[in-house]
C-alpha cells in the first residue's frame, strides 16, 4: 500500500462551533478517526503545520507547507493537504509553482462543513483525496473537492455553502471520483520526466485593482507605489479607461517606466483576455508592452507573479517565465503574437 502523508493546516473541514463561530480546532490525528476506510488502502501519518482560518493564509504558510513537502518528499508516495476553502484556489496555485514537476500527488482539499457534523462533505472529500494520493496515475498539484479533480492552477471557488464549491476554469477536469472509483480524462504522463524542483521564495509584494466604472487612475498610483507589481482585474476581454486627459496611460507609462510589473486581467471568471480585441486594450498594451493573463484564473497569476518577483527582477524574464506553462496554469506559451 501506498505511503501518504496528510498535512493539516486548519479550515472548516477541522472547525468547530464556539461563541463567536466557527473556528478551527481539531487535529491532524483526529481528523483522520473519521475516515477509518481509508487504511484499508493506504498508510497514513499525519503532520499538524498550524490551525488555521484559511482567511489568515499569507505566502509565509505557503513556504511552510512546501518546506513540509519537501522535507518528507522521499518518505513518502503522496501528500494531502487539509485546508480551508475560502483561500484554498489560492494555496493550490501557490503550491502549483513551489512545488513543480512532483511525480507524486500532492492533494489539497477541505469542505463547506466541518469533519464533526453527522451532515457534511468533510468525509468524502478527505476519503476521495487520500484515494487519489494513493493512485499510481496521480502526479503534481491538484485540488479534490465533491468528486472532482482539479488542476492546482486552475481551481476557482465559485459557490459559498454547496458543496460543488470548486470549478476548473478554463481546463477540463483531471478525472473525477465516484464510489471509490477514479476515472481519468486527462494523463500526461511525459511531464513525469521532467525532475521535481522546489522554490523557498515569494514576493507577496503584488496588488489587485479591479476596475469599476469613474474609478479614478490615483487608486493605480497609490497600489504601484507600494508594491513591485499590480494585476489590474478590467471589463471584458481586456482594457483600460480612456476618460479626459488619460490619466490611466500616464500612469501606467509612470510606473512601467519605474520598473513595475504591470499585469492586465479580466473580471469575466471564463474565456480569458484579449486585449488586441479593442482600441481600449490594444493600444495600452501595445505602447507599453503590458502582460495578459490570457486564459490563467486570477488565483494562479497572482501567486505566480509572487513566485517569479521572489526569483528575478529582470523584465524580459519576468516576461518569459509569465508566460511558460506549468502545472497547466496557461495555455498561451508564446506561440501567439503579442501585439
Amino acid at each position: 500500500m501506498k505511503k501518504i502523508l496528510m498535512i493539516a493546516t486548519g479550515g472548516t473541514i477541522a472547525s468547530q462551533r464556539g461563541d463567536n463561530g466557527l473556528t478551527p480546532l481539531i487535529t491532524s490525528d483526529q481528523l483522520l478517526e473519521y475516515v477509518p476506510a481509508a487504511r484499508q488502502f493506504c498508510h497514513i501519518d499525519a503532520l499538524q503545520l498550524f490551525n488555521i482560518d484559511s482567511t489568515n493564509m499569507q505566502p509565509g504558510h505557503w513556504l511552510q507547507i512546501a518546506a513540509a513537502i519537501r522535507e518528507h518528499y522521499t518518505q513518502y508516495d503522496g501528500f494531502v493537504i487539509c485546508h480551508g476553502t475560502d483561500t484554498m484556489a489560492y494555496t493550490a496555485a501557490a503550491i502549483s509553482y513551489l512545488v513543480q514537476n512532483s511525480k507524486k500527488p500532492v492533494v489539497i482539499t477541505g469542505a463547506q462543513k466541518p469533519i464533526d457534523l453527522e451532515i457534511t462533505d468533510a468525509k468524502t472529500n478527505l476519503l476521495d483525496s487520500l484515494r487519489f494520493a494513493s493512485c499510481h496515475k496521480a502526479h503534481g498539484v491538484t485540488i479534490v473537492f465533491d468528486g472532482k479533480v482539479i488542476a492546482g492552477t486552475r481551481g476557482k471557488k465559485e459557490r459559498t455553502k454547496s458543496y460543488n464549491a470548486f470549478s476548473s476554469i478554463n481546463f477540463p477536469y483531471i478525472a473525477t471520483i465516484q464510489d471509490g472509483h477514479i476515472i481519468f480524462y486527462l494523463d500526461d504522463k511525459q511531464l513525469q520526466d521532467k525532475p521535481v524542483t522546489f522554490s523557498n521564495h515569494l514576493n507577496p509584494r503584488v496588488a489587485l485593482l479591479k476596475l469599476i466604472p469613474s474609478m479614478q487612475s490615483g487608486v493605480l498610483d497609490y497600489l504601484a507605489e507600494h508594491n513591485d507589481a499590480v494585476i489590474i482585474e478590467s471589463f471584458g476581454v481586456g482594457g483600460l479607461p480612456t476618460y479626459d486627459g488619460d490619466d490611466f496611460h500616464q500612469t501606467i507609462k509612470r510606473w512601467v517606466d519605474a520598473g513595475r510589473v504591470i499585469v492586465m486581467a479580466t473580471q469575466v471568471t471564463n474565456e480569458g483576455s484579449n486585449m488586441s480585441v479593442y482600441e481600449v486594450g490594444k493600444t495600452i498594451k501595445r505602447d507599453f508592452g503590458l502582460l495578459e493573463t490570457y486564459d490563467m484564473t486570477l488565483e494562479a497569476a497572482v501567486t505566480k507573479l509572487m513566485w517569479i518577483l521572489g526569483q528575478t527582477s529582470d523584465p524580459d524574464k519576468i516576461r518569459k517565465i509569465f508566460y511558460e506553462t506549468i502545472n497547466r496554469d496557461i495555455l498561451f506559451t508564446g506561440s501567439v503574437t503579442e501585439t
